[in-house]
């Protein structure tokens, strides 16, 4: 049988991609343009006119015309119209048609090609917007995929032919979006103009509409300028501050979060070439880092920050993406603030000159940046330590406040609630009970996502509510995580409970992509995989604890008891104990005992047994205390489905349990949470046993997924992989004083190393690979595993060096400790400098934005320092300096690469785009250039990069005056040794492109 050629693969690609329903159709439509839109198109139709138009040229090569028109009357015509132009109420000229059109809601889109004498193709929407998804969903159908850290484009060309479309799609869910917080450097604390506009940019094409920032406060630790704080009379024109405090996000000086202040220049293994200064972080701060120091200062980084997010939002609104920012409630007040209050006489806590303050952050705002929403981050603690009824009333009070300030300001932004929960933990819907049915509600998910969307959700009623699940979580921030299945079940949560928006929350991207994918679909469909999209999903029920982890106490006297073992270890952060057991009655005694905590509040939760609330509100410590025995007996306990459900309710941190015992005629089961075997008490089920926590099917997403990303050829292997990994990935680091933190291991490396099989089994699929792109996108995940992987391998080596180190400083005779630590603890120590260069060996290979720029601080500043702490204290026993294998190097080894940190995939008529392009080589490049010209017209015009420091060039592009239509452009860097790399990996075939817009005008 011949194989089939690459252009045909391609379109078996292209309709591998499209809706099983679509292949009733007995032939394919041939388009062959114009682009046709209204002679008063708005900005979004005549974009997505464009965007139409940049796709088409590069999956198939070819350019269409553009054409303004009243009517479309050329065969194979694209018609580009909001529902309501004549072009598309002329074409749907039936009464079904008419009806299909009629019935488009805002943001909702229809394509539908009309066969006849004259085939054309119509992409609308019930509004701009709609019509706008339209153009990208039409994208989509000719294979392109789209990610928040871009665009991506299979290798292979197709001729435009496609099977007859009829698809008409509205949102589940009114707002989509993400939700990028500040505080590390993996976020947006280093993002400038251009990463502003590069994220919003993808938004549209993922059809989510909204983009909402987080702001700490003075103290928490750092103040942020996202928002500033202050009464009306200190706002300038335009809203330019003219009193502050000082602010700042993070950069690589600011020591924080258990970041040590660094200068990149002493960077190791070649990282330092991925920096142009010392001082390193968003453009904002330049000249103030780490944190201004006068009043000049202060207010500039404000300004600054003002005028980044005007125009970052301004182009948000452009393309019908809306806007949130917020504060933590209650209000922290800055001190240069409260001292310049109390100077004036007034009290920072009364309620009226809080409400003055909301008065200043709101009148700053209307002036300063557009803006839809202001939210209000209930306390962090109300998730670990529980709320007080003083805490309560706080922060009902401060809303209020601002509600207040709200109503007489009339700023044009509504208010909504955020924050680690819904509510307290005696009501999580209690602020649908207290405050106007215009403030929306919404939380991100407890425990940095392993808790499922609140319940509480349900009981709100009659205004916004959102839900926004964690993409990631920051205690596992340097480490690779993929969550569809769980994108996939917060989604469906959201859905049950009547949510109107879902969120995501998170700091990275391009590693993200697959859970930002998942994330965005199902806010429009969840066809396929929630087959109960209206009642809770049960899931297979397997013997055992749902989730938790051990905890061990063998050295704390447990009072009121005889049976210590029982109550000195305990299962915490649990769901459930899931039990078979006959069809009877039974007796079930629980056991309870706070090991940990010497304080009320710090542990509350609740219990169910078989469904039925039980225990409410449990807090061990206020009942009984500390390493005291708690028991609760339940009798008539009824299982009439063979099998008893112990379930466990969180409120303020993690549920706990010591023991239970579950008897019944003929039956008894009991368990020493937590612990080994004593008496007729059996063991619990050990982490590696227990049953993990079950998701909906995510192998349907990563079909589609590895196809995009990495071709025909290895997509059903790559899938298959991916689906059982995902959810299921080991976790190198973890919250080790900052985020993603890395600690010696014990295990020995050969046994940890089967958690890592999945990595050779994907780098099997290498020599399968075909086409730049494709090799690209593979790489990328394929460094991303063997990253993983060698961190889990260094952590391993580390703990067999420290235990060494601990062998050497027990020495007694002090002539032998020399001879004994160059014997035991030196190679040790050379195989932790070698361990750590493989780490940043595939770092540095799969570095390509502003978020692994700060995955790369986050090493320098946060994890070396203490992994490589040892170095000092085997330099002292040797007495001599320790050999240069035994210490980082600063060169770079490594292949060469070309690195565009910021990719723009648009801009403004007349703008000029400066492109910052970091060189990774071994040796100085010969050769560095970019290429660009009119998208797909003429020769390429070529504009020589400019050395920044180290690595970092720069270059500019179009020349100013000179303004295409839309552009295309390449870097190519010729290496000492070797062949030219390119970026993208695809040029010059298929390059990087650029839709220049015009002036914004008529958008909804």
């Amino acid at each position: 049988m011949k194989r089939p050629t690459p252009r045909l693969l391609a379109v078996i690609t292209c309709l591998a991609l499209l809706p099983t329903s679509l292949f009733a159709a007995p032939s394919l439509v041939s388009l062959a343009g114009p682009i046709v839109v209204a002679p008063d198109a708005s900005f979004r139709e005549t974009l997505a006119a464009k965007e139409v138009r940049r796709y088409v040229y590069l999956r198939t090569g070819k350019l269409f015309a553009i054409q303004p028109a009243p009517t479309a009357d050329k065969s194979g015509s694209i018609v580009v119209a909001r529902k309501d132009r004549p072009l598309a109420t002329r074409l749907a000229s039936d009464a079904g048609a008419q009806a299909t059109l009629a019935s488009l809601a805002a943001q909702s889109y229809w394509l539908k090609t009309f066969t006849g004498k004259k085939p054309l193709l119509l992409l609308t929407g019930g509004d701009d917007t709609g019509t706008l998804y339209a153009a990208y969903r039409l994208a989509e159908h000719l294979g392109v995929r789209f990610y928040m850290e871009g665009d991506v484009i299979p290798d292979q060309r197709i001729s435009l032919k496609l099977p007859p479309l009829d698809e008409k799609a509205a949102p589940l869910f009114a707002l989509r979006g993400i939700q990028p917080f500040h505080d590390f450097p993996e976020g947006p604390d280093w993002w400038n103009r251009d990463d502003y506009f590069a994220i919003l940019s993808q938004l549209p094409k993922l059809r989510m509409n909204f983009f909402g920032l987080h702001t700490y406060p003075e103290g928490g630790p750092n103040a942020e300028p996202t928002v500033w704080i202050g009464p009306p009379s200190e706002i300038g024109e335009g809203g330019k501050v003219k009193f502050s405090y000082p602010s700042s996000y993070q950069n690589t000086l600011r020591g924080n979060w258990g970041y040590a202040s660094k200068k990149t220049s002493d960077f190791v293994f070649g990282a330092a070439e991925l920096f142009e200064r010392d001082d390193f972080g968003a453009e904002v701060m330049w000249g103030h880092i780490p944190n201004p120091t006068t009043p000049a200062g202060c207010n500039e980084v404000f300004n600054r920050t003002a005028v980044l997010l005007r125009d970052s939002f301004e182009h948000a609104h452009r393309l019908g993406v809306r806007t949130c920012v917020g504060t933590e409630t209650p209000l922290t007040v800055p001190k240069a603030v409260r001292d310049r209050l109390k100077a004036q006489g007034k009290d920072p806590k009364d309620l009226a000159v809080m409400q003055e303050l909301y008065e200043g952050i709101f009148r700053r705002i209307a002036q300063a940046y557009p803006l839809d929403y202001y939210w209000f981050w209930t306390p962090e603690g109300w998730t670990w330590s529980g709320t007080k009824p003083e805490h309560i009333a706080a922060t009902t009070n401060d809303i209020f406040a601002a509600i207040a300030a709200h109503k007489k300001v009339q700023p044009p932004f509504a208010l909504a609630t955020c924050g680690w929960v819904l509510g307290p933990q005696q009501d999580r819907a209690m602020f649908d009970k207290v405050l106007p049915k215009e403030v929306a509600v919404s939380c991100i998910n407890r425990e940095v996502g392993r808790t499922p969307v609140d319940k509480g959700f349900a009981e709100v009623t009659g205004r916004g509510k959102w839900a926004i699940p964690w993409l990631e979580d920051d205690p596992a921030l340097t480490s690779p995580q993929l969550w569809v299945g769980r994108m996939r079940r917060d989604a469906a949560d959201a859905r049950r409970y009547g949510c109107d928006g879902l969120m995501g929350i998170h700091w990275r991207t391009r590693v993200l992509g697959p859970a930002v994918s998942a994330l965005a679909q199902a806010a429009w469909t969840q066809d396929g995989w929630n087959i109960t999209p209206n009642q809770p999903v049960e899931p297979p029920r397997v013997a055992g604890p749902v989730g938790g982890s051990a905890a061990h106490f063998p050295n704390n006297a447990i009072a009121d008891t005889e049976e210590d073992p029982l109550y000195q270890h305990v299962r915490y952060n649990l769901s459930a104990y899931r039990l078979p057991a006959p069809n009877g009655s039974y007796t079930v005694t629980l056991k309870f005992c706070e090991p940990h905590y010497a304080e009320a509040g710090r542990r509350v939760f609740g219990v169910k047994l078989q469904g039925k609330p039980v225990i409410e509100h449990l807090d061990i410590f206020a009942k009984v205390g500390k390493d005291r025995a708690l028991d609760y007996t339940f009798k008539d306990v009824t299982v009439a489905n063979g099998w008893l459900d112990i379930e466990f309710v969180p409120e303020t941190e993690f549920p706990s349990i010591a023991a239970f015992a579950v008897e019944g005629t003929g039956f008894a089961k009991k368990i020493n949470c937590g612990g080994e075997a004593y008496k007729d008490y059996a063991a619990d089920w050990t982490t590696s046993a227990a049953p993990k926590e079950i998701f909906p099917p995510t192998l349907d997403f990563y079909r589609d997924w590895a196809l995009a990303h990495f071709g025909p050829e290895v997509a059903e292997p790559a899938a298959q992989l991916f689906a059982k990994i995902d959810g299921r990935l080991p976790r190198p680091s973890d919250w080790i004083d900052g985020p993603g933190g890395i600690r010696p291991d014990s295990r020995p490396w050969e046994k940890v190393r089967e958690e890592y099989a999945f990595v050779e089994q994907f780098a099997d699929l290498s020599s399968r690979i075909k086409g730049p792109g494709h090799r690209e996108r593979f790489d990328y995940w394929l460094n991303t595993f063997h990253y993983m992987r060698a961190m889990g391998e260094l952590n391993c080596a580390w703990a067999r060096f420290t235990n060494a180190l601990g062998r050497v400083k027990a020495q007694t005779d002090a002539a032998r400790t020399k001879e004994f630590a160059q014997a035991t603890a030196l190679p040790l120590r050379q195989q932790i400098v070698k361990l750590t260069g493989e780490v940043y060996r595939h770092l540095l290979a799969l570095v390509s934005n502003p978020g692994e720029l700060g995955t790369v601080a986050n090493w320098e500043q946060h994890l070396l320092p203490g992994l490589l702490l040892g170095g000092q204290t085997l330099t002292n026993v040797l007495g001599e300096a320790l050999p240069p294998d035994a210490q980082p190097t600063k060169a770079y080894r490594g292949l060469t690469r070309v690195i565009v940190p910021t990719v723009r995939t648009s801009m403004s008529r007349g703008e000029t785009l400066s492109l910052k392009v970091i060189l990774l080589s071994e040796q100085p490049v010969q050769d560095a250039a970019l290429y660009w010209r009119p998208l797909g017209k003429g020769r390429f015009t070529e504009a020589r990069l400019l050395p920044v420091q180290r690595g970092v060039h720069t270059v500019k592009f179009p020349p100013a005056g000179q303004n295409p239509d839309d552009l295309e452009y390449y870097v190519k860097a010729v290496p000492a040794k070797g062949s030219p790399v390119f970026f993208p990996a695809s040029a010059p075939a298929l390059n990087q492109t650029v839709v220049v817009t015009g002036t914004p005008k008529g958008t909804d």
